[in-house]
């Protein structure tokens, strides 16, 4: 008699992101004109890239600072919520 094999359930495959990070990544790409600095780069012109970096980035240092400050104040205040899961769309879950 052959023995009988257990199936095992599959785990479902999610994709986990964190709102406050995501949001914080989207300001911080905005204000370092990163957008700029690829077409610069994808071009070949990688110092004129790092150069659009380095100016963005010295004219938006408050904005910059606001933003990190923003993000590190809103992950402290997630912490303390009962429950960290925002949204759940299928395959994917949004984190506070």
């Amino acid at each position: 008699m052959v023995r009988r094999r257990k199936t095992r359930s599959k785990r479902k495959k999610t994709f986990s992101f964190s709102a406050i990070e995501a949001g914080a990544a989207l300001s911080l790409a905005s204000s370092t004109g990163l957008d700029a600095a690829i077409k610069a780069a994808m071009g070949g012109n990688l110092s004129g890239a790092l150069s659009t970096i380095q100016t963005q980035s010295l004219a938006n240092k408050n904005k910059i600072i606001g933003t990190l400050g923003a993000a590190f104040v809103g992950k402290m205040i997630a912490k303390g919520f009962g429950r960290q899961q925002l949204a759940k769309l299928v395959p994917l879950v949004v984190r506070a």
